[in-house]
């Protein structure tokens, strides 16, 4: 299982990039899948606690029912528009994909922990002219591409 700390260790300076765009903001979105195999895209709160990047749902919500059955997942950042003319300060935004593992809950609905799988930042460089997507696996470590 990789937890968010190991991200932190290996590649500090990129975590906290990704941190940064999945604390800037409240809600998230995340994706799960059906029964039937389909996605379903919800939105969700996480958090960055003790080295680990967990998130709930409320009792009963499908999401936290999808997860339960499958766990693969995909959580997103926030997505917000740069101001017109100013894409230079546009921050990117974040992924991270894996598997979530039931962590508690009860009667406020369930908690899950990430075993991550793949951590994504996509953003723009220096200049504001190229999209620059950087991403970790556990296997792979940090690798980068750039798209005119």
């Amino acid at each position: 299982m990789t937890a968010w700390h190991e991200v932190e260790q290996a590649e500090p300076a990129f975590a906290r990039r990704v941190r940064a765009l999945f604390d800037a903001h409240r809600h998230k979105t995340i994706a799960t899948l059906r029964t039937d195999g389909s996605p379903r895209i919800s939105g969700i709160e996480a958090a960055f606690e003790d080295g680990e990047l967990v998130f709930g749902s409320m009792p009963n919500a499908r999401k936290g029912a999808d997860l339960r059955r499958d766990p693969r997942f995909a959580l997103h950042s926030a997505t917000v528009d740069p101001v017109e003319g100013s894409e230079a300060q546009w921050p990117g935004e974040a992924k991270i994909a894996g598997r979530a593992f039931a962590g508690g809950g009860g009667a406020d609905g369930d908690r899950f922990r990430a075993d991550i799988a793949e951590v994504v930042h996509t953003h723009l460089d220096d200049q504001a002219t190229v999209l620059v997507v950087e991403w970790w696996t556990p296997g792979h470590g940090l690798r980068r591409v750039e798209r005119a």
